[in-house]
């Protein structure tokens, strides 16, 4: 019994971490452009955005692995999408119901969380084949490291382009504002250097 018990811990851990580095959303997969590039212009942006997707991927990937073997095969897709679009309409409302300014600085990227590739993709291609247990790690290191890559991109932004990180003054007067972190230009071009930077790291790791 114990063998069995830490085989299955086992397999929940590598389940969770594989979507912090293994197998990150961004890094790896590359997925998630969308809100990735253009909701990071702050690190708050970047964070309400990531647990808003790690909600709604935890709580679909749940449903999903709980009625995967009563729902027809043809009508798979269409069951998924409805289960993902009422989370996404629970996560909206919250956000506009107990943080107003922040839902209206991410404007119609968290209801766009019903088409990120990571949501559906992710019960497609495990929810739907694996019990509860590894469905929801799966989906909570998913998530975790879905946001990871927001905050940092969203904190490298705000520090260069506002001189601020989560609001908090970093630099004096004297700093010189670097207006493209601000702009569309400034999420490719700090997201292609993270890029490298995490395919240098992870040769080195493997070597």
């Amino acid at each position: 019994m114990k063998n069995i018990c830490d085989k299955n811990c086992g397999n929940c851990g590598r389940e969770f971490y594989k979507g912090l580095w293994r197998e990150n959303p961004i890094f790896v997969q590359v997925l998630g452009m969308c809100p990735t590039l253009a909701v990071t212009t702050k690190a708050l942006f970047g964070f309400s955005m990531g647990m808003a997707t790690t909600f709604v991927l935890v709580c679909s990937s749940l449903a999903v692995s709980c009625i995967r073997k009563v729902v027809p095969q043809q009508v798979r897709i269409a069951t998924f999408t409805v289960i993902i679009a009422t989370f996404v309409t629970c996560a909206d409302y919250f956000l506009k119901a107990k943080f107003y300014a922040i839902s209206k600085e991410l404007g119609p990227y968290v209801p766009l969380i019903v088409v990120n590739c990571i949501i559906l993709g992710r019960q497609e291609a495990f929810a739907s084949k694996q019990g509860i247990l590894k469905s929801f790690m799966d989906a909570l290191g998913m998530g975790i490291g879905f946001s990871a890559v927001l905050v940092l991109l969203g904190s490298i932004r705000e520090i260069l382009g506002f001189g601020t990180v989560f609001y908090y003054k970093i630099f004096g007067s004297g700093f010189e504002h670097w207006v493209i972190m601000a702009l569309p230009a400034g999420a490719f071009i700090t997201l292609g250097f993270l890029i490298g930077f995490f395919n240098w790291a992870n040769k080195k790791l493997k070597t």
